[in-house]
């Protein structure tokens, strides 16, 4: 998830070298949702992991 998160990202500053800020806004919004999407899944996984395996 977080590849698409850096690849809106990417997106989103070549729009805004280009001159489309409509379309580099968006782009800069979708990758932030993603990131903090991400970011929360992360911390999930860290804090609910597999715990300790069984023998």
């Amino acid at each position: 998830m977080i590849s698409w998160a850096i690849t809106f990202l990417v997106i989103a500053i070549i729009a805004a070298v280009l001159g489309f800020g409509g379309i580099a806004g968006a782009a800069t919004s979708i990758a932030k949702i993603l990131f903090f999407v991400f970011l929360v899944l992360f911390i999930v996984s860290l804090i609910f992991g597999r715990g300790k395996p069984k023998v």
